[in-house]
């Protein structure tokens, strides 16, 4: 066994206590370390003790991994949490993700234990009666880590073969036509009266149960917190709940005093020729005679049919009518690559050439994104397999580029159309030295050449403002929100020769200290101090109730 930590990647479940395993109470108790998305970390806070504490926001899953494979490196034993299960839509393969890259092996590494919990297709069908008794599928609607286009495949396969469905983070405060697109797919196969439930918050504080139907769906409140499960072509309501049978009225006659079919006849293959285990084909019946004269009605052997052909006729039953064998019946799915950078024409110029403007539209094309930012930049997405064409032909355009993500960010004034040219140098020297490094979470410096600071620097992560020939230093801004404010002011008339290696100790301290995804203004007020700079608290006093965007 691994003298090394331990990782425990936990799945507690719809939040309650009362569905979490014993295992994984033990698990969390037994950690140093807890990471997850703070929603989930705020449902679990009863079973902790003194284990320290990370939490994150949305869409920071793999900085979580990271953090969780980092601390159980050092010999730490860390619970990475997920709401349901762990390994549906959870945090169980992006660990193992991450391992994989760091050359992981189960012999050599740290010990890894995937707990599991009730997911929430199960624990929402328990809510609304008996909805996923037929085959079914789950479906994230997030195009955060799959494209759109797949996602809404995958919703009209899952349409076509009526499946029972259930539709995982169908809509948030940005993304909202995926719900939409999802309702005109499955309207083009299901009837209008299908049964639907909406389920927010399964056995939480604020459970919230809607039953209704596919058209009228989206007259009623869906977000992140909510699961869609949809029925198929045989689900009912019967006293508001919403029932699926367990087969196509085949297998049982309901309404019956005897079964026609005891136990064990009805698992013979004789009585449901509509499984998809079955061998297809013609079925004849030969007459032989045996060697002693007695005669034997037999079945002739039956031809054997593809998977797929056994596919197309389940797919046949389902709709009644012959379904043509157009498709080909091997699916491999490509992984599309998408380039991301961001592009300006310089630390202080923000004057675009036509040329530059003409190479943009070239290298993105017509299946790329170009989004121009609060930080001068230009941000580019673009579908290709070698980035290195890319760059090359950004670069012969006089282009600066940089990574996008959490990384260091210089954002600079245009020095009043170059004019005021004296602190330029300084900004291109930490440009070249500090710009596009990694960062616990993105880090933005803000630098201004006049003490009029028309750019917002005092409004940036750090703040620079050149004023009388020296330097005027800002610190831990928060930038957005409704309690943002200014950076505070902790240092005045700084030399310029001791600019840029101040500037370098403090990002390097924020670097080698901050937790993931900890913006500047967090840690500057958790640890108190920056490289001697003491924090004081100037955000606002009044009470503002919290507003988390997915809720």
């Amino acid at each position: 066994m691994s003298t090394n930590g331990k990782l425990f990647v936990v799945g507690f479940g719809p939040g309650n206590f009362e569905h979490i395993t014993k295992r994984a109470v033990e698990a969390l108790q037994e950690s140093d370390f807890i990471i997850g998305y703070k929603t989930y970390v705020e449902l679990i806070q009863g079973l902790l003790t003194d284990q320290t504490i990370i939490s994150t926001g949305m869409t920071e899953e793999v900085s979580r991994a990271q953090e969780a494979v980092k601390q159980a490196e050092l010999g730490k034993k860390v619970a990475v949490i997920s709401s349901g299960d762990a390994g549906v839509y959870g945090m169980a393969g992006l660990v193992y993700e991450v391992l994989i890259e760091k050359g992981w092996k189960e012999e050599t590494g740290v010990d890894i234990e995937i707990i599991p919990g009730i997911s929430a297709i199960n624990s929402c069908a328990s809510l609304l009666g008996a909805p996923v008794m037929h085959d079914s599928c789950t479906i994230s609607l997030s195009d955060h880590l799959t494209p759109w286009d797949l996602i809404a495949k995958r919703v009209e396969a899952a349409a076509m073969a009526d499946f029972v469905i259930a539709l995982y983070n169908p809509r948030s405060g940005r993304r909202t036509r995926q719900i939409v697109e999802t309702q005109n797919i499955l309207l083009r196969y299901r009837s209008p009266e299908t049964p639907v439930g909406l389920v927010k918050s399964a056995y939480r504080d604020r459970q919230d149960i809607v039953i209704t139907n596919l058209k009228d769906m989206l007259n009623h409140d869906i977000g992140m917190l909510t699961t869609v499960i949809i029925g198929n072509s045989s689900t009912f309501l019967y006293d508001d709940k919403i029932i699926t049978p367990r087969g196509y009225q085949r297998k049982y006659t309901l309404n019956s005093e005897k079964q026609p079919l005891k136990p064990h006849q009805r698992l013979q293959k004789e009585a449901e020729p509509w499984a998809l285990d079955q061998e297809t084909g013609s079925m004849q019946e030969a007459y032989t005679e045996s060697t002693g004269g007695v005669g034997l009605l037999t079945k002739a052997r039956e031809k054997k049919s593809t998977s797929f052909e056994v596919a197309m006729e389940a797919l046949t039953r389902v709709k009644g009518q012959t379904v043509q064998q157009s498709i080909t019946p091997i699916v491999q799915q490509k992984i599309e690559s998408v380039f991301e950078l961001a592009v300006s024409p310089g630390v202080a110029n923000k004057q675009f050439t036509p040329k530059q403007m003409m190479t943009l539209a070239e290298v993105v094309g017509e299946n790329g994104t170009m989004e121009y930012t609060p930080n001068h930049k230009i941000v580019l997405k673009i579908p290709t397999t070698d980035p290195e064409v890319i760059t090359g032909k950004l670069q012969s355009a006089n282009f600066l580029l940089s990574p996008i993500g959490d990384v260091l960010t210089l954002k600079a004034c245009d020095f009043c159309d170059g004019e005021k040219v004296e602190s330029i140098p300084y900004a291109d020297e930490i440009q070249r030295v500090l710009g596009g490094i990694d960062m616990p979470k993105e880090l933005n410096i803000g630098f201004n050449g006049c003490g009029m600071a028309c750019y917002s620097a005092v409004m940036d992560d750090i703040g620079i403002v050149f004023r009388k020939g020296k330097f005027d230093l800002f610190l831990g801004a928060k930038p957005v929100g409704r309690t943002a404010h200014p950076g505070q002011p902790v240092a005045e008339g700084i030399e310029p020769d001791q600019l840029v290696e101040l500037i370098t100790n403090i990002v390097n301290e924020y670097k080698q200290n901050a937790h993931p995804n900890e913006r500047l203004f967090k840690y500057f007020k958790r640890a108190k101090k920056i490289q001697g700079y003491l924090y004081q608290d100037i955000a606002p006093k009044i009470k503002i109730e919290p507003a988390p965007c997915e809720d």
